[in-house]
């Protein structure tokens, strides 16, 4: 597993919009996950309803450890909700960075120790091997082995000075600032920094306008 410091891989559509999908914006896939639950609506809108939902996105980050061809296996969302609680709850008590702060890794662990994996070579064009690591997918559990690995790789490798939530009131999804700043503030500036952008013009502009009554 790669240190946080290293990009996710690239998903098939970062792109995804909220009528789409939940947005792949947060620059670790681990934030992502906690991402597919926009809390921020009344009442909050989770982007995983159905086993489908899940397989779709895990094989969206390539994080699905099973056959492309294969069906969710029953009891994925339920299973993926849990994880992703879990993952939340460690997650803020990280990145809220009071001093004695303990957060439970319990259900983390537990999801960690869930399915097997080998490692496996496969022949290059030039006749080397490359290793490749293949996990078990035979059930729920086994499937969600590749990212409850990805939140571990946060929590060990991860800054949390760099982990945040979009600073929009409108908006709770996460991000790793991956800037050379470190001054991100957005989860995307397309989005809520494009609002922000448009909501303090009007400010000024509301304000110009009663200076000049």
């Amino acid at each position: 597993m790669p240190a946080s410091n290293t990009p996710p891989p690239k998903p098939a559509n970062p792109a995804a919009t909220p009528e789409t999908g939940p947005r792949l914006l947060a620059d670790h896939v681990a934030l992502d996950l906690l991402n597919t639950i926009e809390r921020a609506d009344t009442p909050p809108r989770d982007h995983w309803q159905t086993d489908a939902d899940v397989l779709a996105w895990l094989k969206q980050v390539a994080l699905w450890p099973g056959d492309d061809r294969a069906a969710p296996p029953k009891g994925l969302a339920t299973a993926a909700r849990a994880l992703r609680e879990a993952v939340r709850l460690i997650v803020a008590c990280k990145a809220d960075g009071k001093a004695g702060g303990k957060p439970d890794l319990a259900p983390l662990n537990d999801a960690l120790a869930a399915g097997g994996s080998h490692l496996a070579v496969h022949p290059l064009p030039d006749g080397g091997v490359r290793i490749a690591r293949i996990h078990a997918a035979g059930n729920a559990a086994q499937c969600l082995v590749p990212l409850a690995e990805a939140a571990a790789d946060l929590l060990a490798h991860g800054d949390f000075g760099r982990v945040r939530q979009c600073e929009s009131d409108e908006c709770t999804l996460w991000f790793y600032d991956r800037t050379k700043s470190h001054r991100r503030r957005w989860c995307s500036m397309a989005v809520c920094g494009n609002r922000h952008k448009v909501a303090a013009f009007r400010k000024r502009e509301a304000a110009a306008d009663e200076d000049a009554a």
